[in-house]
Protein backbone atom coordinates (compact mmCIF):
# COMPACT_ATOMS: atom_id res chain seq x y z
CA UNK A 1 0.00 0.00 0.00
CA UNK A 2 1.24 3.09 -0.92
CA UNK A 3 1.22 6.51 1.40
CA UNK A 4 1.72 10.08 0.20
CA UNK A 5 3.14 13.66 1.38
CA UNK A 6 4.00 16.56 0.09
CA UNK A 7 5.13 19.90 0.59
CA UNK A 8 3.99 22.62 -1.83
CA UNK A 9 5.74 26.01 -2.61
CA UNK A 10 9.05 24.85 -0.66
CA UNK A 11 11.27 28.13 -1.02
CA UNK A 12 14.02 26.00 -2.86
CA UNK A 13 15.05 25.31 -5.51
CA UNK A 14 14.28 22.60 -7.70
CA UNK A 15 17.61 21.62 -8.44
CA UNK A 16 19.19 21.79 -4.62
CA UNK A 17 16.47 19.90 -3.48
CA UNK A 18 16.49 17.13 -6.48
CA UNK A 19 20.01 16.48 -5.29
CA UNK A 20 19.27 15.64 -1.65
CA UNK A 21 15.95 13.72 -2.89
CA UNK A 22 18.14 11.11 -4.84
CA UNK A 23 20.08 10.12 -1.84
CA UNK A 24 17.16 8.92 -0.14
CA UNK A 25 15.07 7.09 -3.13
CA UNK A 26 14.71 3.01 -2.59
CA UNK A 27 15.76 3.30 0.57
CA UNK A 28 14.42 1.99 3.94
CA UNK A 29 12.51 4.59 6.08
CA UNK A 30 15.20 4.27 9.14
CA UNK A 31 18.13 4.48 6.98
CA UNK A 32 16.73 7.28 4.67
CA UNK A 33 16.01 9.51 8.71
CA UNK A 34 19.69 8.78 8.78
CA UNK A 35 20.95 10.26 5.56
CA UNK A 36 18.58 13.41 5.72
CA UNK A 37 19.62 14.41 9.61
CA UNK A 38 23.44 13.23 8.52
CA UNK A 39 23.17 15.65 5.85
CA UNK A 40 24.14 19.79 6.49
CA UNK A 41 21.64 20.96 2.62
CA UNK A 42 19.43 22.76 3.91
CA UNK A 43 16.83 20.99 1.17
CA UNK A 44 17.60 17.76 3.71
CA UNK A 45 15.53 19.65 6.57
CA UNK A 46 12.30 19.88 4.29
CA UNK A 47 12.72 16.18 3.19
CA UNK A 48 12.90 15.39 6.55
CA UNK A 49 9.65 16.76 7.39
CA UNK A 50 7.94 15.55 4.26
CA UNK A 51 9.19 12.04 4.80
CA UNK A 52 8.36 11.95 8.38
CA UNK A 53 4.80 13.76 7.49
CA UNK A 54 4.29 10.41 5.49
CA UNK A 55 5.45 7.73 8.00
CA UNK A 56 2.58 9.42 9.96
CA UNK A 57 0.02 8.82 6.99
CA UNK A 58 1.01 5.30 6.93
CA UNK A 59 0.86 4.74 11.16
CA UNK A 60 -2.71 6.01 10.95
CA UNK A 61 -3.19 3.30 8.58
CA UNK A 62 -4.83 -0.02 10.16
CA UNK A 63 -3.00 -1.72 6.99
CA UNK A 64 0.59 -0.64 7.13
CA UNK A 65 3.48 -2.76 7.66
CA UNK A 66 5.58 -0.74 9.97
CA UNK A 67 8.76 -2.73 9.36
CA UNK A 68 8.49 -2.83 5.59
CA UNK A 69 7.88 0.72 5.07
CA UNK A 70 10.85 2.00 2.06
CA UNK A 71 10.53 5.13 0.09
CA UNK A 72 9.68 4.22 -3.38
CA UNK A 73 9.73 7.80 -4.86
CA UNK A 74 11.14 11.10 -3.68
CA UNK A 75 10.89 13.39 -6.52
CA UNK A 76 10.93 17.24 -6.61
CA UNK A 77 8.89 19.47 -9.13
CA UNK A 78 9.39 23.38 -9.91
CA UNK A 79 6.64 25.54 -8.45
CA UNK A 80 6.23 28.69 -9.52
CA UNK A 81 8.74 31.75 -9.93
CA UNK A 82 8.64 34.58 -7.92
CA UNK A 83 10.20 37.94 -9.61
CA UNK A 84 11.46 40.83 -7.84
CA UNK A 85 13.08 43.77 -9.17
CA UNK A 86 16.05 45.49 -7.91
CA UNK A 87 17.30 49.02 -8.80
CA UNK A 88 20.71 48.44 -11.05
CA UNK A 89 23.57 50.97 -12.67
CA UNK A 90 22.57 53.60 -15.24
CA UNK A 91 18.76 53.43 -14.99
CA UNK A 92 18.47 49.73 -15.22
CA UNK A 93 16.32 46.92 -13.85
CA UNK A 94 17.94 43.46 -12.60
CA UNK A 95 15.59 40.84 -11.85
CA UNK A 96 16.28 38.52 -8.97
CA UNK A 97 14.27 34.69 -9.37
CA UNK A 98 12.80 33.61 -6.30
CA UNK A 99 12.41 29.74 -6.99
CA UNK A 100 10.25 27.25 -5.26
CA UNK A 101 9.48 23.61 -5.40
CA UNK A 102 6.91 20.85 -4.91
CA UNK A 103 8.82 17.82 -2.51
CA UNK A 104 6.90 14.77 -3.12
CA UNK A 105 7.81 11.28 -0.98
CA UNK A 106 5.54 8.13 -1.64
CA UNK A 107 5.82 5.37 1.09
CA UNK A 108 5.50 1.63 -0.13
CA UNK A 109 5.33 -1.24 2.57
CA UNK A 110 5.46 -4.15 -0.24
CA UNK A 111 2.00 -5.57 0.26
Amino acid sequence: MEFKAAHKYAPISPKKAQDVAELIRDKHVHEALQILRSNSRRASKLLDKVLRSAISNADESLEADMENLHVKRAYVNQGPTRKKHRPRGRGQVGTERKRTSHLNIILDDGQ
